[in-house]
């Protein structure tokens, strides 16, 4: 016998459309996308981000056409990690023994996984609005005869619609104190490098590679670039940098707990003297703006962690 009065059926919502995580069938690189289109690449080695494109297809990121993507030498272009040492290690100090910016960006790294935030669940989302690749390098993993402390890094890449964020966590695992450097090589897409401007950095003082590391007071205007540029700004706040060009702001960039910012492009000779860099003119399609903490050392203490990240915003 059919019941009078049936009970009202529960509404089902839609499924949502949830970020996309995808492996090369090598296990040498990860790729993440949102259901609104953006996408990002992490190679495994060095855990370097050699992609990062907007939802309408736009590349954010400067990759040479000559990197090397297997592994055989560091990447030339994305967003390689520096770790523990910045530039030329000096010989008398415990990363005299490292290359040019540390072992992290020439390791392979673990993935550990990802995980993604919700967006909202009214009417018309578009779904999970961010997705986090989690990657991992311990001492147990690198040539421990060239730097003998004990360690753990968690280095995280987060996707969401306009911004991108990379964030590493290091750990002092072992029983002895450490120092460290740390840095995000960022190299920015651009459409004209004579076109662009950097701001933000008007009243930070700054060292001078190209001319010696010779130290420079503040440039009290914003940067363009017309020549071979090499300089670690530091900064005595988290004020945002900004990335314009033809006057419209492109990128805006904080920091947290990274107080140094490195303005980097290699214009013509340089660009000609790397095998590694190309094309020949791609000098003007591209300028690093690299927050990290390398103006001194960061000490580390037996059990510690440290944490510092970036975030690079589309405008």
């Amino acid at each position: 016998m059919e019941r009078a009065k049936k009970p009202a059926a529960i509404p089902v919502s839609p499924m949502q459309p949830t970020p996309q995580v995808s492996i090369t069938d090598d296990n040498s690189r990860v790729a993440a996308s949102l259901p609104t289109g953006e996408r990002v690449e992490v190679l495994l080695y060095g855990a370097t981000v050699v992609s990062w494109k907007s939802a309408n297809g736009k590349e954010n990121l400067f990759l040479s056409s000559k990197a090397q993507l297997d592994g055989s030498k560091p990447v030339r272009g994305g967003i390689p990690l520096v770790f523990p040492v910045f530039g030329p290690p000096k010989a008398d100090h415990p990363t005299g023994q490292l290359p040019q910016h540390g072992f992290a960006r020439i390791s392979r790294w673990e993935y550990l996984g990802k995980s993604s935030s919700e967006s909202s669940s009214l009417p018309h989302s578009k779904g999970d609005a961010s997705v986090k690749l989690d990657f991992g390098l311990s001492d147990s993993m690198i040539d421990s005869s060239k730097w003998g402390y004990s360690f753990n890094l968690t280095y995280s890449v987060v996707l969401s619609q306009d911004n991108l964020e990379t964030s590493l966590v290091v750990r002092n695992t072992g029983s002895s104190n450490y120092d460290f450097q740390v840095l995000f090589h960022t190299y920015l897409a651009v459409d004209d490098i004579s076109q662009t401007t950097i701001s933000g950095l008007e009243e930070a003082p700054f060292v001078d590679k190209v001319q010696g590391a010779k130290e420079v007071g503040p440039a009290k205007k914003p940067i363009s670039i017309s020549s071979e540029t090499d300089r670690v700004y530091t900064l005595s706040s988290q004020k945002p940098i900004t990335v314009a060009e033809q006057g419209t702001p492109r990128y805006e960039i904080t920091r947290d707990m990274l107080s140094d910012v490195v303005v980097w492009n290699p214009w013509i000779e340089k660009a000609k003297g790397m095998a590694d860099f190309g094309p020949e003119d791609g000098y003007k399609k591209m300028v690093c703006v690299e927050a990290g903490s390398v103006s001194a050392w960061n000490t580390l203490e037996a059990g510690d962690t440290w944490e510092g990240g970036q975030r690079i915003k589309t405008l």
